[in-house]
């Protein structure tokens, strides 16, 4: 562990550091704004579930207040066209999605408890996991919940601190999001800077 610790507090001492405290204060401007603004970014964490992050961004921006009023069909003729991966199944959860968005801006007034939040979302919308369900708090300005996809699990697994699984169970991801807590207090950070730290190293790049 005592490797990655260096790595990150020198990322810490440099650029990086200002760009990704940006990019933690435009997520939690997000969580401030309009229902349809958290939704579209629910949508997001819904498209990128094996997808590239860059890509699903650029699909994202074009297609913007379609997430709200297009028909799956529409939707899903629009995925094909922008060339994303998975437009049929996706269009479908999106909608359905849609359809929850006035519970969804309820919970999140109402609640600031992140796991409840995510076992919340878990439980009732479609296409997101631990992982997306993560992904999208983050997004939408909590900081608490560790993002574990393939560029974190590589990385952890490179710093032998975990075997890569083959199938992250939900006991899996507790246990490694448990990990991820110590090495960011360890670096004296939450788990929204971590990763987005951890994401760097990994790829040279700050997304969202």
């Amino acid at each position: 562990m005592e490797t990655l610790l260096e790595t990150v507090e020198q990322l810490k001492k440099s650029e990086v550091e200002a760009l990704i405290k940006t990019r933690i204060n435009e997520f939690s401007d997000i969580k401030h704004g309009s229902i349809n603004d958290i939704f579209k970014e629910l949508c997001f964490c819904i498209m990128t579930a094996n997808c590239g992050a860059e890509k699903c961004i650029e699909i994202h921006e074009k297609i913007n207040k379609g997430f709200l009023n297009l028909s799956q069909l529409q939707l899903a003729e629009r995925f094909k066209d922008l060339g994303y991966r998975f437009p049929n199944v996706r269009s479908k959860f999106i909608v359905e999605a849609r359809k929850k968005m006035k519970n969804l801006n309820k919970i999140i007034r109402l609640n600031n408890d992140e796991i409840e939040l995510r076992e919340w979302l878990v439980k009732n919308i479609k296409g997101i996991g631990y992982k997306e369900g993560s992904h999208f708090l983050r997004n939408i300005g909590y900081k608490n919940l560790a993002i574990i996809d393939f560029h974190i699990l590589d990385l952890l697994d490179q710093h032998e601190l975990i075997e890569k699984p083959k199938v992250l169970t939900k006991k899996i991801y507790l246990d490694i999001e448990n990990l991820l807590k110590r090495i960011a207090k360890e670096l004296n950070l939450n788990l929204s800077e971590l990763d987005l730290f951890l994401w760097y190293l990994e790829t040279g790049k700050i997304l969202k």
